[in-house]
């Protein structure tokens, strides 16, 4: 029953945030749930392409998804995510999720620094950086396989920053690449592991109810104070993450 109190949480935090609640998914898997650290990473990529692609339907009513954008970030993330899955079988698992710690206080900060303004600054020059926006859409999708994370918090920035993507179309162009890079990282573990595909089905289930509960609710709540809470609450669990692995790797 907490596993599925918490992915209702995870969903919440995607359908009021637009992204970062899905970098919860393993930690959820791994300490409240007992699941071991490889199969929790390779489970998590399902819940977090499945809950992404819901949240892809509401956004693409309203006009916000750049398809162009999301095919051509989203192959280059999809090689990388291949890649970093397959890679996988190199580190062990306590590597991976010091790897995951890191990120998710990486996250946290980020989080906090957009709960700040409103939407990134541009370019200083205002134009467009295609070959650095493609060389972190190769680097979100090598975590998004090794550690099995959505990379929201990278990605909307990026987008926006890199190119020249309004906020509201950068974080429904987002949940399209994070649905892609969470499939093709799921193709690059598959093999590595049994996934229970029922209890899978019926977590991901619940997280979707809490992205349209959040969705419903985003107008009636204090949006950067929402953000400062869940940062808040990213640092806690990274740094408890780092804590209990920092004996070795």
């Amino acid at each position: 029953m907490l596993g599925y109190l918490l992915a209702a949480l995870i969903g919440l935090a995607l359908g009021t945030l637009g992204g970062g609640g899905s970098i919860l998914t393993v930690p959820v898997f791994v300490y409240v749930l007992g699941i071991e650290p490889k199969l929790a990473i390779a489970m998590s990529l399902p819940v977090v392409g499945m809950a992404a692609a819901i949240g892809v339907i509401s956004h693409w009513r309203a006009g916000n998804v750049r398809l162009r954008t999301a095919g051509i970030f989203g192959a280059v993330a999809m090689v990388g995510s291949y890649a970093g899955a397959r890679a996988s079988v190199w580190f062990s698992a306590r590597a991976q999720l010091l790897i995951l710690g890191t990120v998710m206080i990486a996250a946290a900060f980020s989080m906090l620094r957009n709960a700040a303004r409103d939407e990134p600054p541009p370019t200083a020059d205002g134009a467009a950086h295609p070959a650095l926006l493609l060389t972190v859409g190769l680097g979100v999708g090598l975590l998004t396989g090794l550690i099995g994370i959505g990379g929201g918090f990278l990605i909307v920035p990026a987008l926006v920053i890199l190119g020249r993507v309004p906020m509201k179309a950068a974080v429904g162009t987002s949940l399209l690449v994070i649905a892609l890079n969470a499939a093709s990282g799921y193709l690059g573990h598959h093999g590595q592991g049994s996934v229970p595909w029922g209890f899978m089905l019926r977590f991901t289930a619940v997280a979707i109810v809490g992205i349209l509960a959040g969705t419903a609710l985003v107008h009636h709540i204090p949006t950067r104070q929402l953000k400062r809470a869940f940062a808040a609450l990213l640092v806690i669990i990274g740094v408890l993450v780092l804590w209990q692995n920092r004996t070795q790797l």
